[in-house]
């Protein structure tokens, strides 16, 4: 389970005005810079219990609520039962992509079993906007 974040080639130079390797190394540089904001928006959004995709997530089920409190864990849908999971985020740049994904695969099909109920794992168009603002300030 990835996030891809693709890159518009003939924008990207248009708007710096670089070319061959110091365009790439440029783009690379500001592809890795976002992918770690990009990780940075899902962790914080995740442990306030929001989604990308509808705002709040979805309660626990009564029965795992209760098992958490008897754990002497939050009741409060944050997807962080031991913080393996959103620990393991991690990403990879090249000069035209980012890539998000988890580092275990374990993590990664326990991320994808939980962003079937709670989507956290994607960016709104908002967040998106701000993915690209960051893109752009990098390249400079």
């Amino acid at each position: 389970m990835d996030v891809k974040i693709d890159t518009n080639a003939n924008a990207v130079a248009k708007r710096i005005g670089k070319k061959g390797k110091e365009l790439s190394v440029s783009v690379k540089n500001a592809l890795s810079i976002t992918a770690q904001v990009g990780i940075n928006i899902i962790e914080d959004r995740t442990s306030k219990g929001k989604g990308f995709k509808s705002g709040k997530f979805k309660k626990y089920t009564p029965i795992y609520a209760a098992f958490r409190a008897s754990r002497g864990r939050n009741t409060t849908p944050d997807l962080q039962f031991t913080g393996q999971m959103l620990s393991s985020i991690t990403s990879r740049a090249s000069n035209r992509q980012a890539e998000i994904f988890f580092s275990r695969a374990t993590d990664s099909k326990k991320a994808a079993m939980n962003n079937k109920t709670r989507p956290f794992f994607g960016f709104s168009g908002k967040e998106q906007k701000e993915l690209s603002d960051v893109f752009f300030k990098a390249l400079k």
